[in-house]
């Protein structure tokens, strides 16, 4: 589901690379990896600063994304199911 997603999401954005819809798209696949690799590796502490990280860039782009254009954050959190 992941992948098919990736691959819908690439095909409407493939120029643009940079935007917010496609940074939050990439961070919630690093999310999704971590957290799977964090159900095995508990005491794996390194990989959750990292996660801890990437969770704040993201919170903060859907923030900067929901001040911005309401609409766009809103399909944005349906399309990922966040939230």
């Amino acid at each position: 589901m992941i992948k098919n997603a990736l691959i819908s999401f690439q095909e409407k954005k493939e120029k643009s690379r940079g935007s917010v819809e496609f940074q939050v798209f990439s961070f919630t696949n690093k999310i999704r990896k971590l957290t799977s690799h964090l159900e095995l590796h508990r005491k794996d502490f390194l990989s959750q600063r990292g996660l801890r990280k990437i969770l704040g860039k993201r919170q903060r782009l859907l923030a900067y994304l929901s001040k911005k254009n309401r609409v766009r954050y809103k399909e944005l959190i349906n399309q990922l199911n966040i939230r």
